[in-house]
C-alpha cells in the first residue's frame, strides 16, 4: 500500500493530458504534477518537491549548466517508475511534484540566490524534501542553507559528490563562484565543516593549502586514488557510516563531474578518471536509504557539451535513485514486502540491493 494523499492524486483531466506524453505538454520531471505557487504545496502536501535553480554565471570554464533543470526534464529517458532492485512503485510510496524554477535572472548573482534560496525554503518550511536540478554548482550555497534555515544550523550534514572539493575562498574575485559554496556554508555556520564526507575528489585542484584548511575544518573526503586502491564498496560503507554519524539531517549534493567523462561529458569542467554511472546511482541510492534526508541537489549538467543525453540521462536517474531510496524507506518502515525481483534476492539470500 502507498502513501494515501485522497484526492491529491486525481489530477484534473487537462493537467493529465499535459502531463502525459513524453514527448508533449509541460516539461515535467517524471511527469509529475506540476505546480507553480506555495499555496499549492499546502493543498497538495507532498513528500517531496523537484525545483531547478537555472543558473551559471559562477562558473569558471564552459558555462551552459543554467540550462540543465529543462534538459533533465524534457530530453531525458523516462524508462517507467517501477524499481526492479528494490522491488517497489516509487510514487506509490513517496508522492513526487515539480514545484517549478526559481527565478534566476541571468547575470544577477544575489538575486538569483535569493530566489533559490526562498523557493527551496518553501518547500523545506513545510517538511517536504526539496530535490534542486541545477545550475552551477554554486547554487548549493543557498540551497543547502535553507535546508538549513528550517532544519537549524549544525543540525544537517552533507554528503558531496565532485571531483572538485569546492572550498576555495574566491575565484577570480568571485566569493560565490562554483568553486566556493562548500565553504560558504561552513563560514556561515549552515553546515559545519565537521559535517562534510566528500567522495570522489580528483585532479589537480585545490592547491595544497586549501586542503590544510578543509583539515582545520575536520571535514572527511574520499579521493579516487582511495577508491582505486580500496574499492568502491569499501569507501560507500565507509562515507554512509560516516554521513550517519555527522547529524540528524542529510542533505546530498551531486556534481555530475565526479562522473567519470566517458558517463557524463556534458559538465563544465569534466575530469577523466571518475567514478561509473552504476557506482554512483547505488551509492545515492543507499544514502537516502538509510538517512533521514532533508534535502538532494545534482548539479553542473551542461547541455550544450552532452553526447546522445548521457549526461542528462545520468543526472534524471540520480534523482530517480534519490527518490527510489526514500520510498523504500518508507515501505520497508509500514514494513511491506518488495515485489519481484528484489523479492527473490532476499528469498534466496543475497545482499539487499538497498
Amino acid at each position: 500500500m502507498g502513501h494515501d494523499h485522497g484526492h491529491q492524486r486525481d489530477l484534473p483531466p487537462g493537467m493529465l493530458e499535459q502531463l502525459e506524453l513524453a514527448y508533449a505538454g509541460v516539461a515535467s520531471f517524471g511527469h509529475r504534477p506540476f505546480l507553480t505557487e506555495a499555496e499549492q504545496l499546502d493543498t497538495w502536501k507532498p513528500d517531496v518537491a523537484i525545483v531547478g535553480a537555472p543558473f551559471d554565471i559562477a562558473t569558471t570554464n564552459r558555462p551552459g549548466a543554467r540550462f540543465g533543470p529543462r534538459a533533465i526534464r524534457a530530453t531525458a529517458y523516462e524508462p517507467g517508475t517501477y524499481h526492479m532492485d528494490l522491488g517497489l512503485e516509487i510514487f506509490d510510496w513517496l508522492e513526487v511534484v515539480d514545484f517549478g524554477d526559481a527565478y534566476c535572472p541571468h547575470g544577477q548573482t544575489e538575486v538569483s540566490h535569493n530566489n533559490i534560496r526562498e523557493r527551496v525554503h518553501a518547500i523545506a518550511s513545510r517538511g517536504i524534501v526539496p530535490v534542486i536540478l541545477g545550475g552551477d554548482h554554486s547554487i548549493t550555497w543557498p540551497a543547502a542553507t535553507a535546508v538549513a534555515d528550517y532544519h537549524g544550523y549544525g543540525n544537517v550534514g552533507i554528503v558531496h559528490f565532485d571531483a572538485h572539493a569546492d572550498t576555495a575562498d574566491e575565484i577570480e574575485g568571485n566569493l560565490a563562484s562554483h568553486g566556493t559554496p562548500m565553504r560558504r556554508l561552513i563560514e556561515s555556520g549552515a553546515v559545519p565543516g565537521s559535517h562534510f564526507v566528500q567522495v570522489g575528489l580528483r585532479g589537480y585542484w585545490p592547491p595544497q593549502d586549501t586542503f590544510e584548511w578543509m583539515l582545520e575544518q575536520k571535514m572527511t573526503w574520499h579521493t579516487m586514488q582511495e577508491i582505486w586502491e580500496r574499492g568502491f564498496k569499501a569507501v560507500m560503507a565507509d562515507a554512509v557510516g560516516e554521513a550517519l554519524a555527522k547529524a540528524d539531517k542529510l542533505y546530498v549534493s551531486v556534481d555530475i563531474d565526479v562522473l567519470d567523462p566517458a558517463h557524463a561529458p556534458g559538465t563544465g569542467t569534466p575530469e577523466p578518471g571518475g567514478i561509473t554511472s552504476a557506482d554512483l546511482l547505488r551509492m545515492v541510492r543507499q544514502l537516502c536509504y538509510e538517512h533521514d534526508v532533508a534535502g538532494v541537489d545534482i548539479v553542473e549538467v551542461a547541455p550544450a557539451y552532452d553526447h546522445a543525453e548521457l549526461t542528462v540521462n545520468a543526472a534524471h536517474r540520480v534523482a530517480f535513485e534519490a527518490l527510489a531510496g526514500m520510498a523504500a524507506r518508507r515501505r520497508d518502515a509500514a514494513e511491506a514486502e518488495p515485489g519481484q525481483p528484489a523479492k527473490s534476492y532476499r528469498d534466496r539470500g543475497v545482499t539487499s540491493p538497498e
